[in-house]
């Protein structure tokens, strides 16, 4: 299981990270750096970076927004696929109960 940094952490070290990557030749060289200062792994460092810049429009991929509405369309979906599957199982149930040539 991923470790959760709390959202302090979290937006502290995007702002650090962003401020200063103009002083590296690369974001995972920024990434490389910043991360053991924050106490936190070079890529988890790379992958909020990257993320912080789709919710600002610099970078092309889905914003926060729309990746948390994914999350929920999944759940979302997931449930009503069980439901599905119970009420088939249900429907058979019930229609061999029915069925005359049954008893």
């Amino acid at each position: 299981m991923p470790k959760k940094y709390p959202a302090e952490v979290h937006d502290r070290a995007v702002r650090m990270a962003l401020d200063r990557l103009g002083d590296y030749p690369s974001m995972w060289a920024a990434c490389q750096a910043l991360a053991p200062k924050l106490d936190i792994g070079a890529e988890t460092l790379r992958k909020w970076l990257v993320q912080a810049q789709v919710d600002a429009g610099d970078r092309v991929g889905p914003t926060s927004e729309e990746l948390e509405e994914i999350k929920q369309l999944k759940r979302e979906n997931r449930d009503l696929k069980e439901a599905n599957e119970i009420l088939k199982a249900a429907s058979i149930f019930f229609a061999r109960e029915l069925d005359p040539r049954h008893r």
